[in-house]
Order: C-alpha cells, then structure tokens, then sequence
C-alpha cells in the first residue's frame, strides 16, 4: 500500500499494484468460504485463472491516471491534483472489491452452506454466497479506498499548516501516516459485517425453505 501510493512513474505503479492485489487475492483465498465444489472442472484452476486476470486488469486501471498524464504531459495544477491524488483511491477501493469478486465467484455460482442456530447444515445457498462475497467485497474497498485517500486529506492539511518544515522529513511523515491509517482500517473494516453472517429464511430459495423452520440462518462469510 505504502510503495503503491508514492509511485509517480506507470510503469513502477504497474508493478507494484499488481503485486498488491497479487498478494490481497491469495488472502482472499485462503479466507473464502471453502463450499463451493465442481465436479466437472478444477475450481482451484478456475479460481487461479479468475485471480491472474483480475491481478492483471486491476493494476492496468490503477497505473491508469499516471499513464494518462504522463503521455499527456498534464501540466495544470488542477489535472495534477485530480489524476494524482483523488482518483487513486476510489480507484484501489473499486478493484480491491472487483478482484475479491472475481476470485470468489464460485461462492455465489455454486451457493454456500447456510446453518441453523445449532450449527447444523439445513443447505447450499447462491443468495447467501452473493451476500457473503458482496459483504467482503465492500468492506475489502472501504479499507483500501480510506487507506488511499484519508492520508491525502490528512497531508494537505499537515503541509497547509507547515507543521512539517523540513522538506526531507515529508516521505516519512507520509509514510507514518499511511501506516497509521491502515492499523486504523484493519479492524474497522473486518467489523464492518459479521464474520458468521445471518440471512432471513424468506430470502432464501424454495428448496431450504422447505427444509426449516427457522426464521433466521447463518453463513461463514469469510474476510
């Protein structure tokens, strides 16, 4: 996140954004909810070839900004601040989610196992697994979206009240700030919804309904 946010050069942003979500997708997987079987392909293929392909159309839209104003020499200061501090963030927050979307398609393709109060299984649901995997993903882009923009915010109003006087002293306030916001966002995001997620029982298909009586169920919606 740090090395993402400082690059100023396409090329150097490419590399280091697609290493960032490389890194993200292989969390997702591992903290996905594992329900989701297929016999007639590998999901595991799947899920890598849905992962490089997200990797790779995630860092081309976040090198995005500076190749446009690299290319176009953009000299107006009002293009700089736009291109080089606001679209950043909205833009890691959107991939963030759309890689953790892409990855963990097979959860609402296939639908997820959705338990009782007892934990027992009553069904595999695809409304439960959309719901887990939309929930993850947004909260996977208020982490980074924030991460991104609220040290910006922040900066500005630190260089704006020259508390920072030393101009080689910048780079590390950045970075401190950066860490600091991002300590912050961990667990705020991950709260943001409940890992044992819950779903009524009358937005769930015909077939469970049938099998319980519960007016509430529970799914591992992952992280």
């Amino acid at each position: 996140v740090i090395v993402s946010s400082v690059q100023r050069q396409a090329k150097h942003s490419f590399f280091w954004q697609f290493v960032f979500h490389t890194y993200t997708i292989a969390f997702t997987l591992v903290n996905g909810n594992g329900t989701p079987k297929a016999e007639e392909y590998s999901l595991q293929q799947k899920q890598l070839l849905l992962g490089l392909g997200a990797i790779s159309y995630a860092a081309c839209v976040g090198a995005l900004p500076l190749t446009f104003v690299n290319r176009y020499t953009l000299k107006s200061s009002l293009m700089q601040f736009v291109v080089r501090k606001l679209l950043p963030a909205p833009l890691l927050g959107l991939t963030s989610a759309f890689t953790v979307a892409m990855v963990r398609s097979p959860e609402f393709d296939n639908g997820i196992e959705v338990m009782d109060r007892n934990g027992k299984v009553v069904g595999v649901s695809k409304k439960a697994g959309e719901k887990a995997v939309m929930e993850t993903a947004l909260s996977r882009a208020v982490l980074f979206g924030t991460t991104f923009f609220l040290p910006e915010v922040l900066m500005y109003c630190v260089q704006r009240a020259r508390f920072v006087k030393n101009p080689r002293a910048v780079g590390p306030v950045r970075m401190f700030v950066i860490m600091s916001v991002l300590a912050g966002m961990l667990p705020a995001s991950f709260s943001m919804f409940p890992q044992c997620g819950e779903i009524k029982r009358a937005d769930l298909e015909p077939e469970i309904l049938s099998s319980t009586e519960e007016t509430e169920l529970f799914y591992n919606r992952g992280i």
